[in-house]
C-alpha cells in the first residue's frame, strides 16, 4: 500500500470562487469585487457576488463532501469578510460563518486545512500600495493572528499563500487578474518580496499563537518541465528548466521556494534582474525562511524537454491533437511525478499536492446525472503518477482535487467548470458528477484502486 495510512484525501476551493454574499453581514471590498465592476476585465461580466451561495450554503455543501468520503478540505479566509478595511476592527459575523464551517467540517469527520490568503485582498488595503507597501507584511500578520486565535483550537493545518506567482504575476504585471496592474519589474519585485516578508511573518504567528500542535505550509505553483526520456541528460535539463528564473516574469519556482527554503533568492535571478531588485532590509531573509512542515503543489501540466547535444535546453512539441482540456490546458500526467521529485529533492519537505484537477464540458444530462469520464481518466492518471513518486520514496501526505463543486474561475467566470460537484448558478442545485463517485472509491481504497 504506497499511501500513508493518515494520507489525505481532499478537495479544495478558495473564499471568493464560492461563497457569495459579497456584500453581506459587513464583508468589507476585495479586489476582486472591483475587478468585477470594470467593464470587459470578466468574461461576459460575471461577478462573484452569489456564485456558488457557499456563505448561505456551507452544511449542504459539507453534507455532500461527507457523501464522497473526503477525510479533508481545503478552504480560503476571505480577508475583508473578517477584517472589512483589512487591520483593525474585526467583522465578529463575519468571523462566526467560519466558526461555523469549521464545525460543521469536523462534525462530518473532515479534516479543514485553511488558507490565510487566496488572492480576495482587501481594498482597503489595496488603496493604501497593497502588496507594493512594505507595512503590507505587518498588515497581513495581524490579519493572521485574528484567525489563528480564533480557529487554531480546531484547525491544526495552515497554508499561508496560495500561488503567490499569479496574484503577483498576473495581478501586477499582465493584469489578467485582480487588482489589473500592469507594473515594471521592479515594483513586481517589489511586491513578491513584500509578498515573502508576509508569508514569513504569518508563519511566526501561527507558531506563536497556535493553540495546538500546527503543521505549516505555503501553496505556490510554477512552470514545470519534465524530460522526454529517462537519460540522465533529458533529466537534468528538466529539472534545471523548472528551477529556471526567467527575465520579465516571477512564474517561476525557484524565485518563490529558494527564499523560503534556503534563505536566499536564487543568484541566477539576483544576477538577471539586477537593478531592479527590491531593497532586503536587514533581518528580511530570517524572516522569510522560518521552518515550514511541507510544500504545497499546485499542479496541472508541464512542458516537455530535452537536452541538446551541448545540454541546453529544446521544448519537445507535444503531438498535433494532444488532449487537452476545456480550457486549453494541456493533458501531462507524467509531470505530476516529476514536479515532485524535482521539487523533493531540492527541498526535502514532505509534499502535499494542494490543487489538481480539470476543467470540462459538463451538464446534467437528461438522465438528471453529470457524466464527465474525462475528469475521471485525467484524475486517475495523475494519481498514478502520484502513486509513482510515492513508490520512488518521495515523502508525500496528501491530495487535494481542484475543486469540490464549480465555481467562479477568476477572469474566465464561469466558462470554466473545475468541479467534482455540479453547480447550476441560476437555482444553485448541487448534483454530485460521477467524477465524484469514482474519487469515494479512490478515497475508500487508500488508492489501491487505481
Amino acid at each position: 500500500m504506497p499511501f500513508r495510512d493518515d494520507f489525505a484525501w481532499g478537495a479544495a476551493a478558495a473564499a471568493y470562487q464560492i461563497e457569495g454574499a459579497h456584500l453581506e453581514d459587513g464583508k468589507g471590498l476585495s479586489v476582486w469585487d472591483q475587478m468585477c465592476r470594470e467593464p470587459g476585465r470578466i468574461w461576459q461580466g460575471h461577478t462573484g457576488d452569489v456564485a456558488c451561495d457557499h456563505y448561505h450554503r456551507y452544511a449542504e455543501d459539507v453534507a455532500l463532501m461527507k457523501e464522497i468520503g473526503l477525510s479533508a478540505y481545503r478552504l480560503s479566509i476571505s480577508w475583508p469578510r473578517v477584517m472589512p478595511d483589512g487591520v483593525g476592527s474585526v467583522n465578529e459575523k463575519g468571523l462566526a460563518f467560519y466558526d461555523r464551517l469549521i464545525d460543521e467540517l469536523i462534525a462530518a469527520g473532515i479534516q479543514p486545512w485553511v488558507t490565510l490568503f487566496h488572492w480576495d485582498y482587501p481594498y482597503s488595503l489595496y488603496c493604501r500600495g497593497g502588496w507594493l507597501n512594505r507595512d503590507s507584511s505587518d498588515w497581513f500578520a495581524e490579519y493572521a493572528r485574528v484567525m489563528v486565535e480564533k480557529l487554531s483550537d480546531r484547525v491544526s493545518h495552515w497554508i499561508t499563500l496560495n500561488e503567490p506567482q499569479c496574484f503577483v504575476g498576473l495581478g501586477h504585471r499582465s493584469g489578467v487578474h485582480a487588482p489589473g496592474l500592469k507594473l515594471d519589474m521592479s515594483d513586481v519585485l517589489l511586491a513578491a518580496h513584500n509578498t515573502l516578508l508576509s508569508h514569513g511573518k504569518a508563519v511566526e504567528v501561527i507558531r506563536d499563537t497556535s493553540k495546538q500542535p500546527c503543521l505549516i505550509g505555503f501553496a505556490p505553483t510554477g512552470g514545470v518541465h519534465y524530460p522526454v526520456s529517462d537519460s540522465p541528460e533529458d533529466i537534468e535539463v528538466a529539472r534545471r528548466e523548472t528551477f529556471a528564473v526567467r527575465p520579465g516574469n516571477v512564474m517561476g519556482n525557484a524565485w518563490w521556494a529558494d527564499p523560503i527554503f534556503t534563505g536566499k533568492y536564487p543568484k541566477e535571478g539576483v544576477d538577471l534582474y539586477g537593478h531592479a531588485m527590491p531593497k532586503i532590509e536587514a533581518g528580511d531573509m530570517e524572516i522569510i525562511s522560518q521552518p515550514l512542515d511541507f510544500y504545497g503543489i499546485n499542479h496541472y501540466q508541464g512542458i516537455r524537454v530535452r537536452a541538446a547535444e551541448d545540454g541546453s535546453p529544446v521544448t519537445v512539441p507535444l503531438d498535433d491533437g494532444h488532449p487537452q482540456t476545456a480550457i486549453r490546458w494541456f493533458v501531462t500526467p507524467e509531470a505530476m511525478y516529476w514536479v515532485c521529485k524535482f521539487i523533493y529533492e531540492r527541498y526535502g519537505k514532505p509534499i502535499v499536492i494542494t490543487e489538481n484537477g480539470m476543467s470540462n464540458i459538463d451538464w446534467v444530462s437528461s438522465d438528471g446525472h453529470v457524466h464527465d469520464p474525462q475528469r475521471i481518466d485525467f484524475t486517475q492518471r495523475y494519481l498514478q503518477q502520484l502513486k509513482r513518486a510515492v513508490e520512488d520514496e518521495v515523502d508525500i501526505r496528501g491530495y487535494f482535487h481542484w475543486s469540490i463543486m464549480d465555481n467562479f474561475e477568476w477572469a474566465e467566470g464561469y466558462k470554466e467548470r473545475f468541479g467534482m460537484i455540479h453547480v447550476d448558478y441560476p437555482s444553485g442545485k448541487r448534483t454530485l458528477k460521477d467524477s465524484a463517485r469514482w474519487y469515494s472509491t479512490v478515497i475508500a481504497t487508500n488508492g489501491d484502486n487505481l
